[in-house]
């Protein structure tokens, strides 16, 4: 379905929404088990510009309650955007009573094939790589690796959808982000003010990409979810858009989909 949006750069004007999804919306209610490490420091050094794409994780509303996923998590940066909620189990440096903490995924921790121990990022093991934050919010800082468990639930965010536009005239690509429901983007497509709709590559992390040149025309945008959920923004960018500006919807997927499909 088609939903009207602001034909203003984010950085003009900001139109807020809130999410309000209740816990019996939970995407999975079922707990599966991992682990846990952290990287960077107590500010996020270290963790920004990571394989999502997503850059500065401050600026764009992602702030230090975020992790890098192993292979067998990361799905080729597909999961990138995904929300988690995660608990430290059975070790004793659990910090008792703090319950759990929930993350969305902005990073890749890759796999080193040349250890045969501490092999946490390698396939098939399920792993987090939190920022040092999170980390020491569930466990102690001395533990350095912890068994948690997890779960995947809803994301909740602030404002629409954003899309930046990278590339040139003639290779054009968005990053998708500040999803909210789902969080992880899986199909998207992009429709000029003089062309119909066109499918767009997933090129990397939340990074999409189309070949056709899109200069001087108003942009839509089709976005899929994981969960199969979709929504058409249009008119999100005006045809005078500008390559490296970012342009936000005036609405989210919470608004459409928090009552059920």
């Amino acid at each position: 379905m088609a939903m009207s949006s602001y034909l203003v750069p984010l950085a003009i004007i900001v139109v807020l929404f809130v999410q309000t999804v209740s816990a019996g919306n939970g995407i999975d209610p079922n707990w599966y088990d991992a682990r846990a490490t952290f990287y960077g420091d107590m500010g996020g050094k270290g963790t920004m510009q990571g394989a999502c794409g997503y850059g500065d994780l401050f600026k764009e509303g992602y702030g230090l309650n975020t992790a890098a996923l192993s292979t067998a998590l990361f799905n080729h940066g597909l999961t990138c955007g995904a929300c988690f909620e995660i608990k430290c189990v059975n070790s004793p440096n659990c910090i008792k009573g703090v319950g759990t903490i929930k993350i969305t995924a902005t990073n890749f921790c890759p796999p080193n094939y040349s250890k045969t121990v501490d092999i946490w990022c390698n396939p098939p093991q399920k792993h987090f790589d939190f920022t040092m934050k999170m980390f020491t919010t569930i466990a102690l800082y001395k533990a350095g690796v912890i068994p948690v468990q997890y779960r995947r639930v809803p994301c909740i965010k602030v404002g629409g959808v954003k899309f930046e536009i990278k590339g040139n005239p003639y290779f054009f690509m968005v990053l998708v982000y500040n999803v909210a429901n789902a969080g992880d983007v899986s199909s998207m497509s992009v429709k000029g003010s003089n062309t119909g709709w066109l499918q767009m590559a997933h090129n990397w992390g939340q990074n999409w990409d189309v070949g056709t040149k899109l200069v001087g025309q108003a942009l839509s945008f089709r976005v899929t979810t994981s969960d199969g959920k979709t929504l058409d923004f249009v008119n999100v960018a005006p045809p005078q858009w500008q390559f490296g500006q970012t342009y936000q919807s005036n609405i989210n997927f919470w608004l459409k989909y928090s009552r059920g499909p």
